[in-house]
């Protein structure tokens, strides 16, 4: 992802919607900007089960860990500024663990590092479109693919 903020969470809205209708806690782990409560229900989730906790730089991880590995939550979304390999192969066991749903949007200057995610994406705003760097099980997908409403 270049920056935040740029529609990254849109590719993961109708999926927490279904989680949250169906009584699944989402917790946001030391998101970029405050969530506006509005938008989250326009996208279809129960905000009654959203969960923001704020946390300082060297908590994050802790944090999200205890989330996905609790098996209380349906995802856990987080923005991670300093994640090495084996930081995130402990995210990746807890969720497993928990079984629960890991999102963690990077800066685009991690996608040389290697990573342990099955799946790996970055989002363009200009045009805006995704890029698939892997998908575990397949070959990832070798062209952009538009956002669609832009």
């Amino acid at each position: 992802m270049a920056r935040d903020g740029i529609g990254e969470l849109q590719l993961v809205l109708p999926t927490l919607a279904r989680l949250s209708t169906a009584g699944e806690r989402i917790v946001l782990v030391a998101p970029p900007y405050t969530p506006y409560p509005h938008a989250w229900q326009n996208a279809g989730v129960d905000v009654r089960q959203l969960s923001v906790i704020q946390a300082g730089e060297r908590d994050v991880l802790w944090a999200v860990e205890q989330c996905l590995r609790s098996g209380s939550c349906g995802a856990v979304l987080c923005w991670p500024r300093k994640a090495d390999d084996r930081a995130l192969r402990r995210l990746q066991v807890a969720a497993e663990t928990g079984q629960t749903l890991a999102f963690a949007w990077r800066s685009i200057s991690e996608a040389l590092n290697s990573s342990p995610a099955a799946l790996r994406l970055t989002v363009e705003a200009k045009p805006a479109q995704v890029r698939v760097l892997k998908c575990r099980g397949g070959l990832a997908h070798p062209a952009p693919i538009a956002l669609a409403g832009h």
